[in-house]
């Protein structure tokens, strides 16, 4: 790779899933290298012509956007945004701004690096060079392995070895504002279009998440206000336990370095909810890894074996995807939690876990059908931690619940929202039923139940159990 400081006379910045302006790896060696730095998003239609007309992730991105522009306008620059595939935009975009080189951040996601090498040919056929660098993680690749120097595949090792070599140095972040006089405007900048301009329509953007980096600082300072309350509640719900930040990492509207900067100082000053924060960040690192070393497992099971297990399928399998999908499986936390899905784009941690269990070994449902629901519906999407949760969840990837550990809906509910406020919010159908009665109202409360419009359970949990275990049970029997 080119050294990151090697001079430049222009050089184009290419924002991507890290929008925002402080502690920019990118844009601080751009400005550190070049007389003139010019600021570039690309709408892409390569990914944006898949999607749905109404999704919310464009929305946040086109708010996010503006965002970004204002802060680049303020320091001198400007932001150009295109409407097209990016393999054809930033090439053209670098020849009619005439710069030297292009600065972007790392996506190793399969299709955005297949993205970047049809990039970084075409602007070295224009003498151009591509440069790229870490900035949304705090290790990726082979900064993390084991003595041996293998991958790690097992999150407790990686979390004590990450533990072992953070310092100051990694957590520190790029000072860009004392750079930032080799900003440069250019007529080319001519603002962030409206969604009807890019084919698109409201989908109604929880309002919470905020608008871009100014959304995030103002979720990060009520977060802070109560995370030492974090590993208490994070389970919870109904609860205000999450950072609800999630959004704001996939699309970089906050520094990971800021956030895991904060954590570890926090979990040194003796913060128990700092310290888990953190490990669940941490986590976040080791999904991105999986991704690096065995891409394979964005599409196939990490463990290959486990593409052996014969999962439900015809119109019965159909009938039962889109009972789970709509939030009518007959299971209140099951359905509350896919109805806040639907309605929010946002679904709380603790009931991925209880969901995608419920898919995969209560309905016998291959993760894959799952894991493709929530890629469409969640505004945090992001396919390192999309794929191994519902791998870990599935039993398939990488340190995942072994697959007789099976979650009890039921028992789940009672658990994690023991007086169904969460339940009542999302199925109000319910909500004239007893904290007991709530969690399973068809078993507990069935002449309550007459004249409800809320379905039976679609099946018995105990059944399915058995059923999933002869699956897995047939599977790890074989030697493969």
């Amino acid at each position: 790779m080119n050294s990151p400081s090697k001079p430049v006379d222009r050089a184009l910045v290419w924002f991507r899933r890290d929008l925002r302006v402080d502690d920019h790896a990118a844009l601080y060696h751009a400005l550190r290298s070049a007389r003139q730095v010019f600021c570039a998003f690309v709408l892409d239609r390569d990914i944006l012509d898949a999607l749905p007309r109404a999704d919310r992730r464009v929305e946040f991105i086109l708010g996010a956007l503006r965002v970004l522009d204002d802060d680049l306008r303020r320091l001198g620059g400007a932001l150009v945004v295109r409407h097209g595939a990016a393999a054809d935009e930033i090439p053209r975009l670098a020849a009619e701004l005439g710069v030297q080189a292009v600065f972007a951040n790392h996506d190793d996601e399969p299709a955005a690096l297949a993205r970047d090498a049809r990039v970084a040919d075409r602007l070295k056929s224009s003498g151009c060079e591509l440069r790229t660098f870490k900035d949304h993680v705090i290790f990726e690749r082979r900064e993390v392995m084991t003595a041996t120097g293998g991958a790690y595949g097992v999150f407790t090792p990686y979390k004590n070895a990450w533990l072992r070599k953070v310092d100051a140095f990694y957590l520190s972040s790029y000072p860009v504002e004392r750079h930032a006089t080799a900003l440069a405007p250019t007529p080319l900048a001519t603002g962030v279009p409206a969604l009807a301009d890019i084919g698109f329509q409201p989908a109604g953007l929880i309002a919470h998440v905020g608008q871009g980096s100014r959304g995030a600082e103002a979720l990060l300072d009520d977060f802070l206000d109560r995370i030492a309350d974090y590993g208490d509640k994070r389970d919870f719900p109904a609860v205000k336990g999450p950072s609800y930040l999630s959004v704001h990492l996939r699309f970089g509207t906050v520094s990971i370095r800021r956030l895991a900067r904060l954590a570890h100082q926090r979990m040194q000053g003796g913060d128990r909810g700092a310290e888990v924060w953190l490990s669940e960040l941490i986590w976040r690192d080791f999904y991105h890894q999986v991704m690096h070393h065995h891409p394979h497992a964005m599409t196939a099971a990490f463990r290959p074996e486990y593409d052996a297990i014969q999962w439900e399928t015809g119109e019965h399998a159909d009938t039962l995807l889109k009972a789970w999908r709509e939030g009518r499986t007959g299971f209140p936390l099951v359905d509350a939690a896919m109805r806040q899905l639907h309605q929010t784009g946002y679904m709380h941690n603790r009931l991925r876990m209880v969901t995608a269990s419920f898919l995969t070994k209560d309905l016998g449902l291959d993760w894959r059908r799952g894991e493709a629901w929530f890629a469409q519906q969640l505004l945090d999407f992001d396919l390192a931690a999309n794929n191994g949760g519902w791998q870990w969840a599935s039993s398939s990837g990488c340190d995942a619940q072994p697959y007789f550990r099976i979650f009890n809906p039921t028992a789940q509910s009672e658990k994690f929202d023991a007086d169904g406020r969460f339940i009542r919010r999302y199925c109000p159908e319910l909500a004239a039923l007893d904290n007991k009665a709530i969690h399973a109202p068809w078993d507990r409360a069935p002449l309550a139940m007459q004249g409800v419009d809320y379905p039976r359970p679609v099946v018995d949990h105990a059944i399915a159990r058995e059923r999933t275990l002869a699956r897995y049970a047939v599977v790890k029997s074989r030697k493969i």
